[in-house]
């Protein structure tokens, strides 16, 4: 399958996952998803996507590193931005040396992603966005950071966070954490 507008997503998270891919769905693209690598090989045999968007820190701790490096090898015109709750300066020039086009840091929307494909090599001066991170969407981010830390171990990402089980607990329900 060769089609101009299709969209692999490497997103280990499946409902994140799902809820990009039915935003992009929205915007004209086919998007195909996979949880890991191996499931990105598998893909990658019968699909020849134009764009991919690739988690970082994927399941087993295994590096999204892995993924931009075979994308980029499978396909070295394919659009590649590589997301991560996790950012840093190594691994964004790790991911742009190895084939990425941009690195985003989570919370990132359909724009930001949409703009990275469009991001051309060379250029020296991004564009600036007067967009804020909501105090809401900082707490969630720390909440979820710290269940990864903790192997979402509850009472330890409570103790970690300086609050109650129980509070953890109710924050985690409102947010349908699966």
């Amino acid at each position: 399958m060769s089609d101009n507008r299709l969209l692999l997503i490497v997103e280990d998270d499946t409902a994140f996952a799902r809820t990009l891919a039915r935003s992009f769905e929205r915007r004209s693209y086919t998007v195909i998803h996979a949880a890991n690598l191996e499931d990105a090989a598998d893909l990658l045999r019968k699909h020849s996507p134009r764009y991919a968007v690739v988690d970082l820190k994927l399941n087993g701790n295994a590096s999204g590193l892995a993924c931009v490096q075979m994308l980029n090898k499978h396909d070295p015109e394919m659009l590649i931005v590589v997301l991560t709750g996790f950012a840093s300066i190594a691994t964004a020039v790790e991911a742009v040396k190895l084939g990425a086009c941009q690195y985003l840091a989570k919370p990132s929307n359909t724009d930001d992603i949409e703009a990275a494909f469009g991001h051309v090599a060379g250029v020296s001066e991004p564009e600036l966005t007067n967009r804020s991170t909501s105090i809401k969407t900082l707490e969630w981010e720390r909440i979820h950071e710290v269940l990864v830390e903790t192997d979402f171990n509850i009472s330890e990402a409570a103790r970690r966070l300086g609050m109650h089980r129980r509070t953890l607990a109710r924050k985690l329900n409102k947010q349908q954490v699966k």
